[in-house]
C-alpha cells in the first residue's frame, strides 16, 4: 500500500513537472516584442502616434533609427527624429551601420537594449547586405524577444520575412514597379530578418498595383500568407494575431490550390485560393 502511494505521489509530481516545462516552452515560444510593420508612403502623426503607444516608451526608454537602407541615411533619420519628437520626449539615436561597425559590441548592445527599433525605408537589399550574419541580426532579435517593437517602413517592412522580395525578376533585366504578369521562377527573394515566419510581405500595394508580384511570391510560397501592405497602412503584429491600423487597405492571400507551369514563358495558373481585404481595425490570424 505504501508502495503504491509513493508511486502514485511520484507520477503526480513528474505529471507537474512535465506541464511546467510545457508552458515554458509554449511561453518561451511566444514573442514578448510587437511588430509595426508600414507600408511606406506618408506617415501621419496618427499613425505614428499609433506606434508611441504600442512601444508603450517609459522615461527610461530610447528609440533607436536604423536607416541603412536609404541612398541618404541622414536625411531619412531627420525625417523620422523630427516627426517624432512631437509625439515622444524619449531619446532618438541613428545606428548607421556599415561593414566596420557591424561587429561593434557598445553599439549593437545600444542596439539591443532600444524600446523602439525604426528600420527606414529605401532598398531592403541594402539593408541585408550590412545585418546579415553579424551581430546585428542578433541584437534585433534580442530586442524583439525581451519586449521590444521593431517598426520598419517600404523597404523596412519588406525585411521582416524571412523569404525577402528584393524587387528583382530573374526573367528580366530591368527593374520595374511592378510585374507584367505571373510567372514561375521569376521573383527574386532573398534572407530577411525572419522576424514573421510563414509569411511574404509586399508594400505600396495598391498605390503600385503589386498583385502580380505577390501572386508570384504565393507560387514560390505556397504554404505562406501573402499580405499586401498599402501606402500609410500598417499591420500590427502581436505574436500570431495581426490588427490593421491607418488610412487605406491590407489584401491577403493564401492556400493556393491547382498550381500549374504552363510551357509557354513560364506562365502558371492557379485553380483557386483564398483572398481577403481588411482595413484599420480588423484582425486575422497567421500560422
Amino acid at each position: 500500500m505504501k508502495k503504491s502511494f509513493q508511486s502514485l505521489l511520484y507520477f503526480k509530481v513528474l505529471i507537474s513537472v512535465l506541464t511546467l516545462l510545457f508552458c515554458g516552452i509554449l511561453q518561451a515560444q511566444k514573442n514578448k516584442g510587437k511588430l509595426f510593420i508600414i507600408g511606406g508612403g506618408h506617415r501621419s502623426d496618427a499613425l505614428m502616434t499609433q506606434l508611441v503607444k504600442l512601444s508603450d516608451l517609459q522615461k527610461k526608454d530610447y528609440i533607436v533609427v536604423l536607416p541603412m537602407s536609404s541612398e541618404e541615411p541622414d536625411s531619412a533619420y531627420i525625417y523620422f527624429k523630427k516627426q517624432f519628437e512631437k509625439l515622444t520626449s524619449n531619446p532618438i539615436i541613428m545606428l548607421n551601420f556599415d561593414k566596420t561597425t557591424a561587429t561593434n559590441k557598445v553599439l549593437n548592445d545600444s542596439l539591443q537594449n532600444a524600446k523602439l527599433i525604426f528600420i527606414s525605408g529605401g532598398d531592403q537589399s541594402r539593408f541585408m547586405n550590412v545585418v546579415k550574419n553579424t551581430p546585428i541580426y542578433t541584437a534585433i532579435h534580442q530586442a524583439y524577444e525581451n519586449g521590444s517593437t521593431i517598426a520598419g517602413t517600404s523597404a523596412g517592412a519588406a525585411v521582416m520575412c524571412e523569404h525577402m522580395i528584393t524587387g528583382n525578376q530573374k526573367l528580366e533585366t530591368k527593374y520595374t514597379e511592378t510585374f507584367n504578369n505571373i510567372r514561375y521562377d521569376n521573383l527574386e527573394t532573398t534572407t530577411g530578418l525572419g522576424l514573421v515566419k510563414n509569411v511574404i510581405i509586399d508594400q505600396h500595394f495598391l498605390k503600385r498595383s503589386r498583385y502580380n508580384r505577390l501572386l508570384s511570391a504565393l507560387v514560390e510560397f505556397p504554404t505562406h500568407i501573402g499580405i499586401g501592405i498599402d501606402e500609410s497602412t500598417a499591420l500590427i503584429v502581436r505574436d500570431k494575431e495581426i490588427e490593421i491600423v491607418g488610412e487605406s487597405e491590407v489584401i491577403v492571400v493564401k492556400k493556393p490550390k491547382g498550381i500549374a507551369k504552363s510551357k509557354k514563358e513560364n506562365l502558371v495558373s492557379i485553380k483557386s485560393l483564398e483572398m481577403a481585404v481588411y482595413n484599420e481595425g480588423q484582425k486575422f490570424k497567421i500560422q
